[in-house]
């Protein structure tokens, strides 16, 4: 089973429906048990980072989520979840994150461009990951909704890149942690292929992007 951490932000439901679509059990959750029983979690989200990590530790979910990524579980934040990896984000005067990824979050500068960004871009992939072994070489479009960015400490921990304005990261990984800038639930084939490689990283070896 996966599960789609419940804290209270986000598109849980489209996840938890691009999950099964692609053949994999999911479930929306905030219970420990359950989140503890997973073979791997994803972390969406749409909003704010300071109240998405103020929902997290209300819940007591940032303690137990660092505990599951040590012990090896593998995780994918999307959108704000994969914000919340990094060490923190200057968003409406700054606040600690999750500190899973090196890095900071940050406005993105769009140039002359509006913000939010929102709409298909491609992605250019970086290096190969096992989120992305179909997506490896070349570009692929991707439904983005953002208006910060994260910028990782390390470049290795960067998968893939996006342009609007500035070059930007928009798929990270570090270990068996993992990040999205842009929605794979919301992004067509590419994006199913993306959920069933993470999917199939758990051992969900059944998960196929139809």
């Amino acid at each position: 089973m996966i599960a789609v951490v419940d804290y209270g932000m986000g598109n849980r439901r489209s996840v938890e429906k691009a999950l099964q679509h692609i053949g994999v059990e999911a479930l929306i959750t905030d219970r420990v048990a359950d989140l503890c029983r997973a073979d791997a979690l994803v972390l969406p989200g749409v909003g704010a980072f300071p109240k998405g990590m103020d929902n997290l530790r209300e819940r007591g979910l940032d303690t137990l989520l660092r505990e599951l990524v040590a012990s090896g579980v593998p995780l994918l934040g999307i959108c704000l979840g994969m914000q919340l990896l990094f060490e923190g984000s200057d968003e409406r005067g700054g606040q600690p994150g999750l500190c899973l990824i090196p890095g900071v979050v940050r406005e993105l500068n769009p140039i002359g461009r509006r913000l939010p960004h929102i709409g298909w871009n491609d992605v250019r992939f970086e290096r190969s990951s096992p989120i992305t072994p179909a997506l490896d070489t070349g570009e692929a479009p991707f439904y983005h909704v953002h208006s910060f960015v994260a910028v990782p400490a390390d470049p290795t921990d960067v998968i893939g890149t996006t342009e609007y304005g500035e070059t930007f990261a928009s798929v990270v990984g570090r270990g068996n942690v993992f990040g999205t800038q842009f929605h794979p639930e919301k992004s067509s084939r590419d994006g199913l292929a993306l959920l069933a490689a993470f999917a199939e990283l758990a051992g969900h070896v059944g998960a196929v992007a139809a």
